[in-house]
């Protein structure tokens, strides 16, 4: 059938400096592109799980998506934030997330990686 559709994971990260309305503002933006990119709905999002590094205390990235924007509606999407492992050598100041969400049977998955978040997976940074 054509309007099967199946679990996939969508990846993505930001940078971020460590106040309120950096995290926010970063935040918002890569989510608002994985979800525009995807060509997602509230409806087919059945979560969103962030990381953050330890740097970043000034806010928490599940509240960030929710305060930092309106275009979408993440009001009935379960999310969760925890904190990165603090591994020698990791970047600093990243949010990362995976959304994992109901796509079209064979979709091509767009990750986004931005302000910072293209050299934990430059093989998905746009050109």
């Amino acid at each position: 059938m054509a309007d099967e559709k199946r679990l996939y994971a969508i990846r993505g990260a930001t940078g971020a400096q460590n106040t309120k309305e950096s995290i926010i503002s970063n935040v918002a933006q890569m989510c608002l592109q994985i979800f525009k990119e995807n060509a997602l709905c509230a409806e087919d999002i059945v979560s969103i799980q962030f990381t953050q590094t330890q740097d970043l205390t000034a806010q928490n990235a599940a509240a960030a998506l929710r305060l930092g924007q309106n275009e979408f509606d993440v009001s009935s999407v379960a999310l969760f934030t925890m904190q990165e492992p603090n591994i020698d050598g990791s970047p600093k100041n990243m949010v990362r997330v995976l959304v994992t969400a109901y796509l079209p049977n064979g979709a091509q998955r767009h990750h986004v990686y931005i302000n910072g978040g293209e050299k934990l997976r430059p093989d998905f940074a746009k050109k």
